[in-house]
């Protein structure tokens, strides 16, 4: 019996074309490339002989039982996405897809985020989830706007220096 754990968060089904086209071409590929490699391999394995010692089979076992849990996983959320490919009617303000840049007023740093879907999120490139604090405190906000965002470190006071848009490309 394994622990109770309470159902995470609902998260946004919102995605960008190009996010959207990476969870996709994930989905093709590990479903036609890497998961055949990989039964191929434990068939391998399998049949070396004793399987209660034989390393390579537990290690296939496992890898093919992280390939299944993300094909499912992709199999059900990609169709459940919605794609938001197109400017908002006000392009002067802070929403899903925008290119925010941002001020924090005690320090005076700038920083650059891209307001994106869960599925998408990458600190290198700056691109934070819809569903992040900093993304939920600056949304509708337009250029000069202060707002207060609850972080790790406690309640910090930005203001937006700068809205852009992509017209839909990444």
């Amino acid at each position: 019996m394994g622990r109770w754990r309470p159902p995470a968060e609902k998260s946004t089904a919102l995605i960008t074309r190009a996010g959207h086209d990476r969870l996709k071409a994930e989905l093709d590929e590990l479903w036609r490339v890497k998961r055949p490699e990989v039964v191929k391999a434990l068939a391998a394995a399998a049949a070396e002989g004793d399987r209660s010692e034989n390393a390579e089979y537990t290690f296939r076992k496992k890898q093919l039982g992280e390939i299944d849990r993300r094909v499912r996983y992709l199999s059900k959320r990609v169709p459940a996405l919605r794609v938001v490919d197109t400017v908002p009617s006000d392009p002067e303000a802070v929403f899903f897809g925008a290119r925010v840049e941002i001020e924090n007023v005690a320090s005076g740093e700038t920083q650059r985020y891209r307001i994106v879907g869960p599925d998408e999120t990458d600190a290198k490139t700056g691109a934070i989830s819809i569903d992040s604090p900093l993304a939920r405190a600056m949304l509708k906000k337009r250029v000069d706007d202060e707002f207060e965002a609850m972080l790790p470190g406690g309640a910090t006071r930005f203001v937006i220096v700068e809205v852009a848009y992509d017209d839909g490309a990444d």
